[in-house]
């Protein structure tokens, strides 16, 4: 049975689908069957494969609004590793779920179907904390959080943290916080080792030891529709990026 990981943090700019999609392809480097699901409308996990948006017949909407099944929209990609995608469709998705039944757990049963045939499942939440984002956290079995090395790093996430207490009281009581990744690392400066002293003293061990830096190759990437391991295997993201997977492959062995 696959581990469903929720990369979540309701505060954009932070990381969450650079390292949705790169740790998905880290993970598939190593011999893992991996299912990235994209849910946020923006639908950069999708592009980030080299996805067109604009031409796919189905996506992560008609799974969670009209039934379809996963495979029914399912992109395989030369990485190893097949996505659900999503376009800006799904952002009318937040207001046709509110009437809806069984409105939050409508992609855990949709990821039911397929869990048996991955190791993993990757869902990439979109910046709130509104139904997609509440779909995704009661279809995980952990929440993995990036957090950006900037002066603001905890601001919100308390918000996160009462959000999980609220789906594990509610929708799924077995829900676990994976990790916390700090992303866009700036070993020049003070601030970024501050940042990261403070948020390993409020989470401790779940903090990762890997830091994500910032590079400009890891920016490049997704316009070339590559995670960085392909734009680029022998940059500083690819081996950072790979050095994750290894930490959330060592700690399933725990």
């Amino acid at each position: 049975m696959a581990k469903i990981l929720a990369i979540a943090n309701q505060k954009g700019g932070v990381g969450k689908t650079t390292t949705s999609v790169n740790l998905a392809a880290c993970l598939a480097a190593k011999k893992k069957r991996v299912l990235l699901v994209d849910c946020d409308p923006q639908g950069n996990a999708t592009s980030g494969y080299g996805i067109q948006k604009s031409e796919l017949d189905g996506t992560i909407y008609d799974v969670l609004i009209n039934g379809q099944g996963i495979d029914d929209v399912l992109q395989k990609t030369e990485y190893r590793v097949d996505v659900v995608p999503a376009n800006i469709e799904l952002a009318g998705a937040e207001v046709e779920l509110v009437a809806a039944i069984s409105r939050e757990t409508r992609l855990k049963k949709a990821l039911d179907g397929v869990r048996e045939r991955y190791d993993f499942i990757v869902i990439d939440c979109p910046p709130s904390l509104g139904l997609l984002t509440l779909n995704s956290l009661a279809a995980a079995d952990a929440v993995l959080m990036p957090i950006q090395c900037e002066f603001y790093a905890l601001e919100g996430v308390s918000q996160l943290m009462n959000t999980i207490r609220l789906v594990r009281d509610n929708l799924n009581p077995t829900l676990a916080i994976e990790g916390v990744v700090m992303t866009m690392y700036d070993s020049r400066t003070k601030l970024a080792a501050d940042v990261v002293a403070e948020v390993r003293k409020n989470f401790g061990d779940i903090v990762y030891r890997t830091l994500i830096p910032r590079t400009v190759r890891l920016s490049e990437a997704p316009s070339y529709g590559q995670p960085i391991l392909y734009y680029d295997k022998r940059s500083k993201g690819a081996e950072v990026y790979m050095e994750l997977a290894k930490e959330v492959l060592k700690r399933e062995k725990k």
